[in-house]
Order: structure tokens, then C-alpha cells, then sequence
């Protein structure tokens, strides 16, 4: 696991941090645009499972208790520093879990920002998505445009993808509502133009907390998180929840020019152990 500030060079640690949990069968890249627009003095970690990336040898994990627990265990060894989770379509569902974890441990984070996907009191019902042959789940994910057409006569690298993401559905699909939710505001994000997700749907994600609730809705589809614009505007709107950085230190809370972002993935945070 690698950790890191914002921006590399001399000059303090970061202020804050952002923990990121991407789609189902995500690698960290998917969070490379939030590279570009966070600032400065954030650090971002994104969660690496098992059976992707830097992790690819090792057996995908099909469901989410022992995920999270790993990952809040990683997570409370770290550096304290006041932070938001944020977790996207799957997840959402990582994001929330660890949140709960995460207080029962007194770290709980400042604000937990769910995206894309539906709350817990809609649980997933069958045909489940993880079940589907190759050629269906290739096919979904073609029209969602979570799979590059390019990659599709590629077997080398549909393979494990495949595999991740159908390890990733299974332990959504298969989660269950906890007994209770959690105290941590929660902000709802979503797309209009989602196909997979009913926007209205979003609003109850206000009853897993007893903090506060906001939704805030956005266009470009399943993956709108990802795109640049989108994902400037949710930063400026998590970053808002944190105190503004010292006057002596503003430059450093510029976002950084994309040429001075680090090549490869965006900062890893596998958390997980293979049982």
C-alpha cells in the first residue's frame, strides 16, 4: 500500500483526505480524474481489491464483511486526518460499510457521499447480474459503456476483468440491510440519464442515517462520477465540509495543473487480505 499526499514535493503533509471506492470490478484508475481537480493538500486513497491491478493474482472476494473489515482495519492504522468516503455504484455499498466500521471504531469520517447506486432498503432481487453468462455480462456492460469495445476480442484482459467485476456483483447483490445505519451525513449523487439506477430511489438513502441529508443529481449516465466536469463540481462540493486551509497556506489548496499529476493509478488502498 502506498501512501501520499496530493501533490508530490517539498511542503507539509496533507490536510484532509478522500477515501474512494470505485465500481464494481474498478481499478484506482477509474479515479484519475479526481487527480486533476482535488487540491493540493488532499490525499486521495482508492481502494484496490483483490483480483485487479497490482492485486491481480489473487482470488477475488465475494463478499463484503471480510472486504470491510480489512479495509477499516488499513484504514485506522493510517496517519489520523479528517476525511469523507466516497463510494460508486458498488461501491456505495464498501462506502457505507466501512463508514459504520469506521465509527464503531470512534474515526468516523466527516461526510459519506454514495453514488449510483440504490439504498440498502432495496436490496438486490434475482436474476442476479453476477449469475449471467460472459456474453450477457460483456454485453451489460457495453451498454452501460463500462467496457471499451476495443478490449472485447481481447481474452487476455476480459478474462480477469470479468471475473473481479462478477466477484464485485456477487457481493452486492448478496449484501444485506444492516440492523442499524449510521450517524454520519450521508450525500446522495446520481445522473438523470442513469439506466440502472432510479434517480428517485436516491432519497431514501436519508433514511440510513440520523445525520444530515442532501442529493444532488448530475448527467452522463452510469459513469458520470468520472468525468471531468462532474468530478469537479462534487469535489468543490466535499470539500466544503471541510475548515479552509491556514491563509499562509492557500496556494497549496489550488487544484493541480493535470501535467503535475504522478503517472499510472491514482493512489492505492488495497486493505484487503486474502483469507
Amino acid at each position: 500500500m502506498r501512501a501520499g499526499a496530493g501533490a508530490g514535493g517539498p511542503g507539509p503533509g496533507p490536510r484532509l483526505r478522500v477515501v474512494a471506492f470505485p465500481h464494481a470490478g474498478g481499478w484506482p484508475s477509474a479515479f484519475r480524474t479526481w487527480w486533476q481537480v482535488l487540491p493540493a493538500d488532499a490525499e486521495l486513497l482508492v481502494a484496490q481489491l483483490p483480483g485487479r491491478g497490482a492485486r491481480i493474482g489473487e482470488p477475488p472476494i465475494t463478499r463484503v464483511e471480510p472486504l470491510v473489515e480489512a479495509l477499516s482495519r488499513d484504514l485506522a492504522g493510517r496517519e489520523p486526518l479528517p476525511y469523507v468516503v466516497v463510494g460508486h455504484s458498488f461501491g456505495s455499498v464498501l462506502g457505507y460499510e466501512l463508514t459504520r466500521a469506521m465509527e464503531q471504531k470512534g474515526l468516523p469520517p466527516v461526510l459519506l457521499a454514495v453514488s449510483a447506486r440504490q439504498p440498502p432498503c432495496f436490496p438486490s432481487e434475482p436474476p442476479f447480474a453476477h449469475a449471467r453468462s460472459d456474453a450477457e455480462l460483456l454485453e451489460h456492460l457495453m451498454d452501460l459503456g463500462g467496457m471499451a469495445p476495443q478490449l472485447m476480442t481481447r481474452a487476455d484482459l476480459v478474462r480477469p476483468v470479468l471475473r473481479a467485476i462478477r466477484a464485485d456483483l456477487e457481493a452486492m447483490e448478496r449484501y444485506e440491510r444492516p440492523l442499524s445505519g449510521t450517524g454520519v451525513p450521508i450525500l446522495a449523487l446520481g445522473a438523470v440519464d442513469d439506466p440502472v439506477v432510479i434517480a428517485e430511489r436516491l432519497h431514501l438513502w436519508s433514511l440510513e442515517t440520523t445525520g444530515g441529508f442532501r442529493r444532488s443529481m448530475f448527467t452522463g449516465g452510469h459513469f458520470y462520477l468520472y468525468a471531468h466536469a462532474n468530478a469537479a463540481a462534487i469535489v468543490r462540493d466535499l470539500l466544503a465540509v471541510f475548515p479552509g486551509p491556514p491563509d499562509g497556506d492557500r496556494g497549496r489548496h489550488l487544484p493541480r495543473h493535470p501535467e503535475t499529476v504522478p503517472g499510472g493509478d491514482p493512489e492505492r488502498f488495497p486493505g484487503e487480505e486474502t483469507p
